[in-house]
């Protein structure tokens, strides 16, 4: 058996952003080999994307759908494994149920789906057929972020009384979707989006890594959500309020309209013992905050850290890893995993820490209950799933 998993892709082809981010998140560990692919809705453009990646043009294909059909007519050792799907959110569901079902595993860019409704449907779809699946909340593959977690499943802060997440981005400032500006076209389309613009986009990172990082579960919400810029159809702005499954209260906001900003994503958590902060911007740090002795910085690579940051470390301390490391961890934890169930072998706790289905459907149900929040005058709202 190769050690290789047998990667298609659907999306990512010419002009498109995120496919090569996928394609080099899939290399860097040498877990995958791209084999196949529907990289275009255009069949020209499929065709002419895969040859330039080297791949046989008989295993570029003009659809998803003949993508799956003629891969599963394949003999079991050449035909695909696992699918990265790297589409606009309008075009989720339907290839990732229809992957399942197939006898594929997914790699899903999120949001899950384009409606909650959806997501609950590939829900029962995973749970049905058995197939793994990974959504690439790509800050949660940070080691650090992995080290902050297990700072707080160790009780380290003590129980968690509060929570700021935050994603400032300032690229929509202005109305971008106006020109020739694909991405910002399509994220702020709701026929293309969803219901949530910049919630969707980047407001679901904030959401995912505020439970992800504390282990607690957002129960209600109280959102106010603006639109800033004339003419645009979607929200850019949002500040949502968050209370938690243990008592704790929070505050995420998230906008596209900070004129400046890029994509520090931070997270501050405090407890009755003290608190931590991590920001991309200073992605190799983890700050610990202590109420009766200094504030400590701890580095990736240190000999010190626990097992999952460690896992997810390529290089010693003090050689910076990254936004494309961090999402090659998703890729590579999802493969580790795959390949221990092939040789019947239980996955460690390590191999499954990627973010997966049930993350999914939450991050839909944020975004549509932050948009019915921000639409009431009720405000704060359960949080249901």
């Amino acid at each position: 058996m190769s050690k290789k998993l047998r990667l298609g892709m659907i999306g990512g082809g010419k002009g498109a952003f995120i496919g090569a981010i996928h394609r080099i998140a899939a290399q860097i560990d040498s877990e995958y080999e791209l084999v196949c692919g529907a990289f275009s809705s255009n069949p020209d453009v499929s065709l002419e994307s895969g040859k330039e990646l080297g791949l046989n043009p008989a295993r570029c294909y003009a659809s998803f759908v003949e993508l799956f059909e003629k891969e599963k007519l394949l003999p079991e050792n050449e035909r695909m494994q696992v699918v990265s799907i790297v589409t606009p959110n309008h075009v989720h569901f339907e290839p990732a149920k229809l992957a399942m079902q197939s006898g594929f595993h997914v790699i899903l860019d999120k949001p899950m789906a384009f409606s909650l409704a959806e997501a609950k449907i590939l829900k029962s779809v995973a749970e049905e057929t058995g197939q793994r699946f990974c959504l690439t909340h790509t800050y949660t593959g940070y080691p650090m972020v992995k080290e902050a977690k297990q700072q707080i499943a160790a009780g380290k802060l003590g129980v968690i009384t509060k929570i700021y997440v935050e994603y400032p981005q300032g690229w929509l400032s202005k109305l971008e979707e106006s020109g020739d500006n694909k991405q910002a076209a399509w994220r702020t389309d709701p026929s293309k989006s969803g219901k949530g613009g910049c919630l969707g986009d980047i407001g679901t990172h904030a959401f995912n890594l505020a439970e992800y990082i504390s282990g607690l579960k957002v129960t209600q919400i109280n959102a106010a959500i603006n639109t800033v810029v004339e003419g645009r159809k979607l929200d850019d702005d949002a500040t949502v309020l968050l209370k938690f499954d243990n008592g704790a209260s929070g505050i995420l906001f998230a906008t596209q309209v900070a004129a400046g900003e890029e994509n520090n994503i931070k997270i501050r958590v405090y407890g009755q013992k003290g608190g931590l902060e991590w920001q991309q911007d200073d992605a190799n740090s983890l700050v610990m905050k202590w109420i009766d002795q200094p504030r400590q910085v701890l580095r990736t690579g240190g000999a010190y850290l626990g097992n999952f940051a460690k896992h997810n470390t390529r290089t010693p301390g003090g050689h910076p890893e990254g936004y494309l490391e961090a999402f090659a961890n998703l890729y590579r934890n999802f493969a580790l995993t795959i390949q221990a169930e092939l040789k019947q072998e239980t996955p460690t706790e390590e191999m499954l820490d990627f973010t997966g289905v049930d993350d999914g459907v939450r991050g839909m149900a944020f975004i549509e209950q932050a948009i019915a929040s921000g639409e009431s005058n009720q405000k704060w709202m359960d949080f249901v799933v």
